[in-house]
């Protein structure tokens, strides 16, 4: 007999007894629902695979440990709600249609002036160093081998 959850340890996060037949059904929804977007976007690649995948773990699984063990993303409360939240966002993208910005729209840029405030970094990287070009330049030319086996064995960096 399974284990009996009576708290998830998430305030307002309650149990869902029945949670394995509830993303048993909320991963066939969105199996069905992202049928709408187009074949070739990756988000429905990604959308697909793993939903799949926790489809299986659930129809293979009973208990409600085991599920939540085979897809190490969180108790099957969260899993509930992040199910939930896929089809909005599947409801979304279907009203907003992104795939369907033509190859010459050209987004309007709005410039602000206003200096950045002192608490938010700039986060602006120094340089690459030199050995990134190069090895960069040896993996475009297929050289890098040969860089490689000519590069001094105490050194490890490509000249």
């Amino acid at each position: 007999m399974a284990k009996v959850k009576e708290t998830t340890g998430i305030v307002g996060l309650e149990v869902v007894p029945n949670a394995r037949e509830v993303l048993i059904g909320l991963y066939t929804k969105t199996l069905d629902e992202i049928k709408s977007v187009p074949e070739d976007e990756g988000y429905r690649k990604a959308v697909e695979s793993f939903t799949t995948h926790r489809l299986k773990v659930c129809q293979e699984e009973q208990d409600w440990e085991a599920i939540e063990k085979r897809v190490g993303c969180g108790q099957v409360e969260e899993l509930i709600e992040e199910a939930q939240d896929e089809l909005k966002l599947i409801g979304h993208l279907n009203e907003w249609k992104p795939w369907d910005i033509p190859d010459d729209y050209e987004c309007e840029v709005i410039e602000n002036n206003a200096p950045v405030p002192k608490h938010v970094p700039l986060h602006r990287p120094g340089p690459l160093p030199e050995e990134f070009y190069k090895t960069l330049e040896a993996v475009n030319t297929n050289t890098l081998k040969d860089v490689i086996s000519s590069t001094p064995k105490e050194d490890g960096a490509i000249p």
